[in-house]
C-alpha cells in the first residue's frame, strides 16, 4: 500500500469519526429535548351565576357572569349571551358558579312570576289560612305538607281524616321566594296540586274546616304494596257451603 493511500485513509477514517460523533449528538440531543406538540384549544363563553339566585326571581344582569368553556364540552342547552337570559324566571335555585341552562329559567307568563313556576299538568290553588292553619307561620315556599279535612256532626262529635299528602307549598301570601328563615303570619297559602287533587281540595273545604301539617322534607316516602286477590264464589249445597277461586 502506498504512501497516498495510508494518508487517505487517515483522512477518511477522521471524517467518518467527525459524522459518527456529530449523528451520535444529534441523537442525544433529541433523547434529552423531545420535541413538544402544542395542543390548540378552542374555547367559547357560556354564562354562570354570579350569586346564588332563588327559585321565582327574574334574572338580572348582576346575577350573570361569564366563563370560558372548551367548545367540546358545550352543548345546545347552554347559554352564550346574558342578554338572553335578563328578564326569564328561575325555576329552581341556581347557585354560585353554576352554568346556567334552558330548563333552570322560564319565560314570565303574563306579568305573573308564580304562574311561570306551575310545572306542566299542574294547577296553584290558594286557600285562606289563619295562624293555626299556617302552621303558626311556619310555611314557607317549596315545603311540604299534608292536608287534613275535619267534618263535625255535632257538638260532641268530629272525624278528621287525610285528603292529600305530600303538596307543595308554592308561596305564602304574596311571595314565591324563601329569602327568609323566619316565622310569617299569613292570610293565604297557595298550593300545587293536579287538577283532582284541586277537586278534592276544595270539596274537603265545602264540606268541613282543613288544616295544614308541615312534612320533613328529608322523609322519604313509603311504598304502597298492593296484593291481588282472585275473586271466589260461594257455592250452597243444602246445609253445606264452599268458598271456590275464579281462574283466569
Amino acid at each position: 500500500m502506498s504512501r497516498n493511500q495510508i494518508i487517505l485513509l487517515f483522512f477518511l477514517s477522521i471524517l467518518f469519526g467527525l459524522g459518527a460523533v456529530f449523528f451520535s449528538k444529534q441523537w442525544m440531543d433529541s433523547q434529552t429535548h423531545p420535541q413538544v406538540e402544542v395542543e390548540v384549544v378552542e374555547r367559547e363563553p357560556v354564562v354562570i351565576a354570579s350569586q346564588e339566585i332563588k327559585a321565582g326571581t327574574i334574572v338580572d344582569s348582576a346575577h350573570l357572569s361569564t366563563k370560558l368553556l372548551e367548545k367540546s364540552w358545550r352543548t345546545e342547552e347552554q347559554y352564550t349571551s346574558a342578554d338572553d337570559l335578563v328578564g326569564q324566571v328561575v325555576e329552581n335555585t341556581i347557585f354560585p358558579g353554576e352554568i346556567i341552562t334552558l330548563n333552570r329559567v322560564t319565560t314570565p307568563g303574563e306579568g305573573a312570576t308564580l304562574a311561570a313556576l306551575i310545572p306542566e299538568n299542574k294547577r296553584a290553588v290558594t286557600i285562606r289560612v289563619n295562624d293555626v292553619i299556617g302552621v303558626a307561620g311556619f310555611l314557607l315556599p317549596g315545603n311540604k305538607v299534608d292536608v287534613l279535612n275535619t267534618i263535625k256532626y255535632g257538638q260532641t262529635s268530629a272525624n278528621t281524616r287525610t285528603v292529600l299528602k305530600d303538596i307543595k307549598v308554592l308561596a305564602v301570601d304574596q311571595t314565591a321566594k324563601t329569602d327568609e328563615n323566619k316565622p310569617i303570619i299569613v292570610r293565604a297559602v297557595t298550593l300545587e296540586v293536579s287538577p283532582s287533587e284541586a277537586e278534592k281540595l276544595l270539596s274537603a273545604k265545602s264540606r268541613g274546616e282543613i288544616q295544614l301539617t308541615l312534612r320533613n322534607p328529608h322523609e322519604k316516602p313509603k311504598p304502597v304494596v298492593r296484593r291481588y286477590v282472585a275473586p271466589s264464589v260461594t257455592i250452597i249445597k243444602g246445609t253445606e257451603s264452599s268458598n271456590i277461586r275464579v281462574s283466569d
